[in-house]
Parts: structure tokens; C-alpha cells; sequence
């Protein structure tokens, strides 16, 4: 047999390998055309494997390049006159990208191309390929070189016994006790799968997976971004304005059982979190804003009529807590982009130019060089959620003449906006642009998005988290996109059997 290596998860991880880049370009600004160029070219490097490459591989803070790209620099068409043109640069690249291969950028004694294969960074001299542990015998053996093969775990091959003690910690949130224990090492080797299964099984409907405070109700905190001071309903704060105690029972709702995670994006109906002595469950409700009204008051009422709802996307406190005053609402845009996507444009992440854009539709000077690098990709994202309306904001009247009503679609919206961004607003588009391709609205925009693979590797990411304390490994690569692609596929997007074969995979069971 040969030798294997034994896992090991005590170095640290060497090169953020999220999110998109912009290699290199003018002083002014930067060409986000190279991140699918980087990955068509080294398409098998984790980086591009699991996502995209990050900013940092060619740039400090962008323009300003680090080792690496000062190096990919000198190679882009020497001599020719900057800024230069967004396709001559994408074809100059490639061959760039291999002219400095062999190069050792930042002089730790390994080649940009083996530090990019490696999952390192080539401009940082402390970042080079994890080394190997010990070599490990034939199968089932241990560490050739290890003093003590008795020492608890067997860190050469997949250890039941190991993965059944962190399944309790990881989704119930305790050890299993020693009864437990004692009878699942009884058990046939044959059998302890199943039992690990059972006790996963078990542990997804436990309250410290799926209650309040529980693992998925804190998953959501960077999806929902609770502020104690504007809450309404239970525990409301001083200035009570909507309750986000809809978008955590929604989002766990999406995640258990067998329930569809694209509906955190795409679902046109409402969740409710019951507690009685059998635990927590969560119950599906649909009323309309008058019904609601009725039903729980003003300020819990959900005023998005069902075929405008795009799950969490136009939840009240979503509108209420990122559109606010805003005409154009750009931060709701990025906010939506960042926390089910994965990419953070403030980072220049998931650029995707859109040709003629940005338009300055609301005099924010967004077509300036040093604005339009993120603009023409932001703003075509925005379009689509500017008919959502906010707390206010504007000339319109709210409520008085029914002319508007707070959290809720209205088609002329932007209209309302002209005295204070310019009479041009009012020609802001509802269609916009997603990764390249035209959306006519949100809910078009909602589905695209939970479609795509940026949306199943930003999930199953934040599960992987979840489960390691940490983003996937370069030598995770491998498991982490047959679990994301699968989780598009044979899972049907449901987060229970992607989890239940994240437990199997090797970077899971081999301590």
C-alpha cells in the first residue's frame, strides 16, 4: 500500500482564498476583468477550486501592488502607454501570469507557481506550502515516525470514534456521555456509521442547533445584523422600528429538515418560531399587510405583497435597517451581495463590470475613474431593489393619501427622490444586472442569485466554518467543491444531507 499522510489542522492558513481580484491597472483605479482570467488559467489551484482568488495576491491596497504583482506588472505589455484598455490587458495576462512563474517573488525559496498550487501566498515571505507530518505507514497504520502510536486518535485514517464525540459538540453542543461512548465503541466497525448517522440524526433537532441562540440562529447574525436599539416586538429597544425576530426563524426554517436553503433568497412566505415544552418547531404564515396589521400591529407588520417577496431580500427589517432614508439604495445591494453571495465589494470582490455603466442616475459623482471600478458592477446589482421602500426618504407622503407605505414594494418609488438626488433619479431602471447576466427585478434577481454557484459555495463555506473554525485548507479543495457542487446537485440544496456528508468527508474524520 502506500504511504499516507496524517491529517493535521495545527498550521495556520496561508492566503485568504476568498472573493475576487483586480491584478493590475492604472494609477487611478484597477481592472477587474483578471479573476475569471486568473482562474481560466490555473483553474485546479484552490484559490480558483473554491471560489476565486483573493485582492491580496496582486495588490497592498489596491492600486498599490505587492511583490507578486510588482513582478506580474513588468510583463503586461512592457512599454505600452497606461492606462491600457480593459481587453488588451485580459489578453496580455495569461502569458504574464506564466512568464513569472518560475519567479520567487516575495524570496522565501518557493516559486510563485508552487506557492499558487500550494495554496500560499506568493508576495509574503511568511507564507509558503504547508510541509507534510509524519508519513504515514500502510492503511490503518500510524506515523512512521511516531514515538507514541497509541496516543488516543488515529490520525492516519478516518477515526468513528473521533467523529462521534464531535458531532455532539458540533451540533448538540456537548460531549456524548461516557454510557454513550462506551456503547458505540462496542459496536462492529460495520456499524458505527450508521450510529454516527443516528447521532447526527438526533442532534439537528436538538434546541442547540436549531433553538433561539442556538448554532443556526447565530449563523444568521451576519446575514440579518441585529441592533438591540431599533427592535420591535419582544425585547424592544428605545426606538422600535422592526423586529428581526421574523428573519431568524425564516432563515433557520430554510436550513432544517428538508426545506429548500434557496428559499433564504427565493421564498414568498413568512416563518414563525413556536416554543412549548417539546422544544422549538417553526410553522410557515402568509397575510397580507392589512391581515398582518391586524393580526400583530404596525410595527411587526411584513408590507412586501407576496409577488414582490424575495425571501429575506425584503424582509421589514432588511428594508428597514439597509435602505433607511435612501433613494438609491446601494448598501441594501452590497449588503445582499455580501452576506448570500460571499463577495464584499468594499474589498473590490465580484466585480463584473457591466458595459455604459455606471449611469450617475442620482448626481453621486459614481462615474468618476476611482469610483465607476466598483460602480459599473454595483450599481446594475442595486437597480433591481431601488422600488423597496425603507423607513422614508424623499418628498412623497407616507401613509397620508396612500401614496406610500414603509417596507413594501412600489413601483414609482424613485420618482419621490427627485428634489432631493435630481430629476434624472426618477429614470433609475428596475432591471438590473447579475454576474453578467440581465434580471428584470428582485425576484428575477433573488433566483439567479440562489442559482448560482456563488451561492452554494458562500453556504456550504459557512457550514465548513462552522464545523473547522475555519475557511477550507488548499488540501481541502478537493472535498470542499464536490460538497458545494453537490450541495447544487444530489443534496437538491438541502443543508441536512450536505451536512451529512461533510461529516464524512476526510478532513472531517481524521483528527
Amino acid at each position: 500500500m502506500t504511504e499516507r499522510l496524517p491529517r493535521t489542522r495545527r498550521w495556520p492558513s496561508s492566503v485568504s482564498v476568498l472573493g475576487a481580484i483586480t491584478l493590475w491597472a492604472a494609477s487611478a483605479g484597477a481592472l477587474p476583468v483578471a479573476p475569471p482570467e486568473v482562474c481560466s488559467v490555473y483553474p485546479d489551484i484552490p484559490a480558483c477550486a473554491a471560489g476565486q482568488v483573493g485582492c491580496d495576491l496582486c495588490h497592498t491596497t489596491p492600486p498599490a501592488r505587492s511583490a507578486y504583482g510588482a513582478d506580474l506588472e513588468k510583463e503586461i505589455l512592457p512599454g505600452a502607454a497606461r492606462p491600457l484598455e480593459s481587453d488588451a490587458f485580459k489578453a496580455a495576462l495569461p502569458g504574464a501570469l506564466s512568464a513569472v512563474e518560475a519567479l520567487d517573488s516575495d524570496g522565501d525559496g518557493v516559486s510563485n507557481i508552487d506557492e499558487l498550487m500550494g495554496g500560499s501566498d506568493p508576495a509574503n515571505p511568511d507564507s509558503r506550502p504547508a510541509a507534510p507530518s509524519a508519513a504515514c505507514g500502510p492503511e490503518g497504520a500510524g506515523p512512521v515516525d511516531d514515538p507514541n502510536p497509541s496516543n488516543g486518535w488515529d490520525i492516519c485514517n478516518y477515526d468513528f470514534r473521533y467523529v462521534y464525540k464531535k458531532v455532539h459538540l458540533d451540533v448538540c453542543g456537548e460531549s456524548p456521555s461516557r454510557a454513550k461512548l462506551t456503547q458505540f465503541e462496542a459496536l462492529p466497525e460495520g456499524e458505527k456509521m450508521g450510529a454516527v448517522e443516528a447521532a447526527l440524526s438526533a442532534c439537528l433537532d436538538s434546541e442547540a442547533w436549531l433553538g433561539k441562540e442556538g448554532v443556526l440562529w447565530n449563523m444568521a447574525n451576519d446575514k440579518i445584523e441585529p441592533i438591540a436599539a431599533i427592535k420591535s416586538g419582544e425585547d424592544e429597544g428605545p426606538i422600535p422600528l422592526a423586529d428581526y425576530e421574523d428573519d431568524y426563524a425564516y432563515f433557520v426554517y430554510t436550513q432544517i429538515d428538508d426545506h429548500d436553503a434557496r428559499d433564504v433568497l427565493t421564498g414568498q412566505y413568512f416563518v414563525a418560531r413556536k416554543v412549548d415544552n417539546k422544544g422549538t418547531t417553526y410553522e410557515t404564515w402568509d397575510r397580507n399587510l392589512t391581515q398582518d396589521v391586524q393580526e400583530r400591529g404596525f410595527f411587526l407588520a411584513q408590507a412586501v405583497a407576496r409577488t414582490r417577496r424575495a425571501g429575506l431580500l425584503t424582509h421589514r427589517w432588511f428594508l428597514m435597517s439597509n435602505t433607511m432614508f435612501t433613494g438609491m439604495p446601494r448598501t441594501t445591494a452590497a449588503q445582499a451581495y455580501r452576506a448570500y453571495l460571499g463577495f464584499d465589494i468594499s474589498k473590490m470582490e465580484g466585480l463584473n463590470p457591466v458595459p455604459n455603466e455606471p449611469v450617475d442616475y442620482d448626481s453621486k459623482g459614481v462615474t468618476r475613474p476611482e469610483c465607476a471600478v466598483c460602480h459599473s458592477t454595483l450599481d446594475p446589482l442595486t437597480y433591481p431593489f431601488s422600488r423597496y421602500e425603507g423607513i422614508g426618504g424623499g418628498e412623497g407622503d407616507f401613509i397620508n393619501g396612500g401614496r406610500r407605505v414603509p417596507f413594501s414594494y412600489s413601483r414609482n418609488r424613485m420618482e419621490y427622490f427627485t428634489e432631493v438626488d435630481g430629476e434624472r433619479v426618477a429614470d433609475t431602471p428596475e432591471a438590473g444586472v447579475l454576474f453578467g447576466e440581465p434580471v428584470a427585478n428582485l425576484v428575477a434577481w433573488a433566483r439567479a442569485a440562489a442559482a448560482s454557484d456563488a451561492f452554494a459555495q458562500a453556504a456550504v463555506r459557512k457550514y465548513w466554518i462552522h464545523f473547522f473554525g475555519e475557511p477550507p485548507r488548499p488540501e481541502d479543495t478537493a472535498e470542499f467543491t464536490k460538497l458545494w457542487q453537490d450541495f447544487k446537485g444530489a443534496h437538491e440544496y438541502r443543508v441536512e444531507r450536505m451536512i451529512s456528508d461533510l461529516i464524512k468527508t476526510e478532513a472531517y474524520g481524521v483528527p
